[in-house]
C-alpha cells in the first residue's frame, strides 16, 4: 500500500451543505430462521439467563447496547418455503418443516409471537420489517398473515391472533415482498416480469387491507449480478406507484489475500447504491412520477461466503436443527471495513431510509453466543454500537480530499472514508473517519465552517497492533475502542492523526 506523497487527509464541515436526516432505520438488523440466530442464540428456554418467554436476557441487554432499531424477520431466503400458520398457535401443535434454504429442520418453537415479544423486551424503537413469501406462496397467503398479525378482532384470522394470546394486534407496518427473487438459489426463484407482476399484485392488495403500510419491492441481491439494474427497471415499472423501497444486498470478504482491495469495499457499496438511485430516478422520470423510492439496503455484512460454499460443498447438511452455520469471527481489519461500510450507508442517507445488518445474532453477527454459556461482543459490534448511538440527526456533506493508494479491483482509492453527523437542536458534531493505510498514521484536517464547536468530549479508537486479533469465548474483550491521543480542537479546526487500520469517532460538542 503506497500512499500519493501529500500524506493528509482534509474536509470541511459547514452546517449549510448536508445530505439529509438519518432515518432511524439505518440501524436495522435482521433475525432468520438460520443456524443458531434463533435457537441457542436470542431464544434458549433453560439457559440460566433465560427470562420466562425463554429469551436469554444476556443476549437482549447486548442487544439493547448494540442499538438495533428495525429487525428484519423471519429471512432470508427461508422465507421463500416459510408457511406463516406454522409459526403460531400452541407451541406443542407446531409442525416440523424441512427449510430448503439452508437444508436445516425448523422445530417453530420460536415464531411470530415470540418474535413480537422479542422485540418489545429490546425497546421502543425496535419495529418489525416482517418479509411475506412470494417464493411458493403468494398474495393470499401474505393478505392472511396481514389480516392474522394487524387486524384488531372480529374476523377469522384476527379472532385466532387472539384466541392465541395476543389480544392486542401486532401493527406491522413496515413489509417486504419476497427476498432476493432475481437469485436461482431461491426456492421459487422468479424472472423480472413474473416477480414484478406479483410484488405489485400482493402490494395492490396489502394496501387493500391498510393504506398505511411501507412495501419493500426485491431489487437486485447484488451489484454482481447479471440482471442488475435491468431487474430493477423491470420490476420498478410494475410497482412504482404502489411500493415505497427497493431493497440492495450486499457482502464483502477479503479473497486471496488482496486486503487492499477489501479495505476498499466501501467503494462497491456506495456504486451500488449511486446506481439503484439512478435507475429509481430514471424509472420514476419515464413515468412522469414526482414519488421518490428510497432504498432499503436490508442485507448487509463482511462475510466470508466463499468459505460457507466451499464447506458446505464438502459436507453437505443431513437436515439437522439450528447447526452451527456463517458463525464468521471477526478480525479487527473486518470490524475497520465494517466501519467503512457504516460510513457509506450514512453518507446516503438521504436515499437509503432502511438498512439491515445481516444478522444479529452468532450468523456472521456482532454478537455470539455459546449454548448454556456466555454471549459476547464480537468486534464488529463496536462501531454499530457507536454509530446507533451518536450517528443520529443531520448528515454532512463531506467531500474528502485524501492521499489514494492503489488497489486491484477498485483501482485508486482515498485512504479516508469519512462522515459527519450534526445534533440540530444542540450544534454538537460527530466525526466517524476510516484509514485504510495498513501500516502509516494519516494526518486529518477538519475545517470547521459556520459552526460553534468548542470541545472535544469523546476521542476513541478501534485499532490493534495484530490486524488479525479478534474477540473469542476465551478472550471476550481482546479488542475494544480505546481512548485516542492527539485530537486538537483550535478556532475553527479539527487536527488529528489516525492511527493505521482504524475506526475513529470523534464527538465534538
Amino acid at each position: 500500500m503506497t500512499p500519493t506523497p501529500d500524506h493528509v487527509a482534509r474536509f470541511t464541515l459547514d452546517p449549510a451543505f448536508t445530505v439529509g436526516e438519518v432515518n432511524p432505520r439505518l440501524f436495522g438488523s435482521f433475525v432468520e430462521h438460520l443456524g443458531r440466530c434463533v435457537y441457542t442464540g436470542v431464544f434458549e428456554p433453560g439457559h440460566p439467563s433465560a427470562d420466562e418467554a425463554g429469551l436469554r436476557t444476556d443476549v437482549l441487554d447486548l442487544v439493547r447496547e448494540l442499538g438495533v432499531t428495525a429487525i428484519r424477520y423471519p429471512g432470508g431466503n427461508f422465507v421463500s418455503g416459510y408457511r406463516w400458520e406454522d409459526s403460531v398457535g400452541p407451541v406443542e401443535d407446531r409442525p416440523r418443516r424441512l427449510d430448503l434454504a439452508w437444508r436445516s429442520t425448523e422445530t417453530n418453537r420460536f415464531g411470530l409471537s415470540e418474535f413480537m415479544a422479542f422485540l418489545k423486551k429490546v425497546g421502543p424503537e425496535a419495529e418489525p420489517m416482517m418479509a411475506v413469501n412470494l417464493g411458493t406462496r403468494g398474495v393470499a397467503e401474505a393478505l392472511e398473515l396481514q389480516e392474522y398479525a394487524n387486524h384488531p378482532g372480529g374476523t377469522a384470522l384476527s379472532d385466532l391472533r387472539v384466541a392465541h394470546g395476543d389480544k392486542e394486534p401486532f401493527g406491522i407496518r413496515l413489509w417486504c415482498l419476497g427476498n432476493e427473487m432475481d437469485g436461482p438459489w431461491q426456492t421459487g426463484h422468479k424472472t423480472a416480469e413474473e416477480y414484478g407482476r406479483l410484488a405489485a399484485e400482493t402490494a395492490r392488495a396489502m394496501r387493500q387491507m391498510d393504506p398505511g403500510l411501507e412495501l419493500v419491492a426485491c431489487g437486485s441481491s447484488s451489484q454482481a449480478m447479471p440482471t442488475f439494474a435491468a431487474w430493477e427497471a423491470k420490476v420498478l415499472e410494475e410497482t412504482y406507484d404502489l411500493v415505497d423501497h427497493i431493497s440492495l444486498h450486499a457482502y464483502y470478504e477479503e479473497k486471496d489475500g488482496d486486503r487492499d482491495s477489501f479495505l476498499a469495499s466501501a467503494v462497491d457499496m456506495e456504486s451500488f447504491i449511486e446506481n439503484v438511485v439512478a435507475t429509481c430516478d430514471h424509472i420514476g422520470a419515464r413515468l412522469k412520477s414526482k414519488k421518490k423510492i428510497n432504498l432499503s439496503f436490508d442485507e448487509w455484512n463482511v462475510w466470508y461466503q466463499s468459505r460457507f460454499e466451499a464447506e458446505a460443498a464438502e459436507n453437505p447438511l443431513d437436515w439437522p436443527e439450528a447447526p452451527r452455520l456463517l458463525e464468521d469471527s471477526y478480525s479487527v481489519t473486518d470490524a475497520v471495513v465494517f466501519g467503512s461500510l457504516l460510513i457509506a450507508l450514512l453518507r446516503h442517507a438521504d436515499r437509503v431510509t432502511v438498512a439491515c445488518l445481516a444478522q444479529l445474532v452468532n450468523v456472521i453477527a456482532p454478537i455470539m453466543t455459546e449454548p448454556g454459556g456466555p454471549a459476547w461482543r464480537q468486534t464488529t459490534f463496536h462501531p454499530f454500537a457507536q454509530a446507533a448511538r451518536h450517528g443520529r440527526g443531520e448528515v454532512l456533506d463531506v467531500r474528502v480530499d485524501s492521499p489514494t493508494y492503489r488497489t486491484a479491483v477498485h483501482g485508486d482509492v482515498p485512504l479516508l472514508q469519512a462522515t459527519a453527523v450534526r445534533d440540530p437542536r444542540t450544534g454538537a458534531v460527530t466525526v466517524f473517519a476510516v484509514n485504510r493505510s495498513q501500516d502509516r498514521p494519516l494526518p486529518l484536517r477538519v475545517a470547521l465552517g459556520g459552526m460553534d464547536l468548542g470541545e472535544i468530549v469523546e476521542h476513541t479508537v478501534l485499532s490493534d497492533a495484530d490486524p488479525d486479533a479478534r474477540n473469542t469465548l476465551d478472550e471476550p474483550d481482546r479488542v475494544t475502542p480505546h481512548p485516542g491521543e492527539g485530537a486538537v480542537l483550535a478556532g475553527s479546526a479539527l487536527s488529528v492523526t489516525l492511527e493505521p487500520l482504524s475506526w475513529t469517532m470523534i464527538r465534538l460538542a
